[in-house]
């Protein structure tokens, strides 16, 4: 199940006792997924989803609101790209007054779709998060991924988007986020709008606001687990990049020794440079540290660095480098 699904599912299991914000998550759902039809009868007001679980929450509020029952069909027609699309009807005398309530249409009753969101229908920062949940119900998407702890596989980063053909609606919507200190942007995708959030803080804080907590504490487990493997990989890599460092650094005093050695005999060297060849000879795969160990010469990590490079100078000269 998608990061985007789990959260909404929480937003639907608290119901919305406020008439106001019944209301509001009402108008955010259909600005977000709402159409409308006319036919011989009147207007017909439908909800497009693929989110069929929230037809209860819908019909349990427009019941609550308008005391009018809703019903959900489905067909072969609204399955796109393997994903199944629902269809929430409202009746039809009900569907107009619903259109008018939640300001999507002219007062008057003219047939003028309103995309902007109205002001007065989100007057409190209650009614403000009502909308925001609907709107999110009805069009929010995540790519956000769960990884495994440890694992190395490569996971998604984090990101939220809202998507309409409706500008106006979402430049609505980004406003009502920044009036809770939410950052977000809005671009063009082919011919579609979308608002995102890319920011993980910020994501964080639109699902506190929508009322998603437990997705809020998955989503700073992932972060955790992300960092962490994160540093590991940091600390892996700084490990290699040091054994990688000590085995060429091995190598190029060993070749330089043993040059040296063929060239002019070891015993040609100054006793000081004697140990430390030998003692390197014998261990050609530590570390400077661990040569410091082994030896029985009381010297620094900088000593012994400054006769290894003694050798490879003398080596140098040898060769006429």
């Amino acid at each position: 199940m998608s990061f985007a699904k789990v959260s909404k599912l929480q937003i639907i299991e608290k119901s919305i006792e406020d008439a106001d914000c019944g209301l509001a998550f009402l108008s955010g759902l259909l600005h977000a997924c709402g159409t409308v039809t006319k036919n011989s009868e009147g207007l017909r007001l439908d909800i497009v989803t693929d989110f069929k679980e929230i037809f209860d929450y819908v019909d349990k509020l427009t019941y609550k609101l308008y005391g009018k029952k809703l019903s959900l069909e489905i067909s072969d027609d609204y399955i796109i790209n393997k994903t199944t699309y629902y269809r929430i009807k409202f009746p039809i005398d009900v569907s107009l007054q619903i259109l008018k309530d939640c300001s999507l249409i002219s007062p008057n009753g003219e047939l003028v779709f309103i995309s902007e969101i109205d002001s007065n229908l989100v007057a409190d920062d209650d009614t403000k998060k009502s909308f925001i949940k609907g709107a999110y119900v009805g069009c929010a998407t995540s790519s956000i991924k769960f990884s495994e702890l440890g694992s190395q596989l490569s996971t998604t980063g984090y990101h939220v988007e809202f998507s309409s053909h409706k500008l106006d609606f979402l430049q609505g919507v980004q406003s009502l986020l920044e009036h809770f200190n939410i950052s977000s942007k809005i671009v063009t995708r082919k011919k579609i709008y979308v608002l995102y959030l890319k920011d993980s803080e910020a994501i964080k804080d639109l699902l506190a606001l929508v009322g998603a907590e437990q997705s809020v504490l998955d989503l700073s487990d992932e972060m955790a687990k992300r960092d962490l493997r994160n540093t590991v990989n940091r600390q892996v890599n700084c490990i290699n990049a040091n054994i990688n460092k000590t085995v060429e650094a091995s190598l190029k005093q060993i070749h330089a020794i043993n040059y040296i050695n063929k060239k002019i005999g070891l015993e040609s060297l100054p006793e000081d440079l004697q140990e430390v060849a030998v003692l390197r000879l014998a261990n050609p795969q530590e570390s400077m540290d661990e040569l410091l160990k082994l030896s029985t010469i009381k010297l620094t990590k900088s000593g012994l660095n400054h006769r290894f490079r003694r050798i490879l100078k003398i080596a140098d000269l040898l060769r006429g480098d």
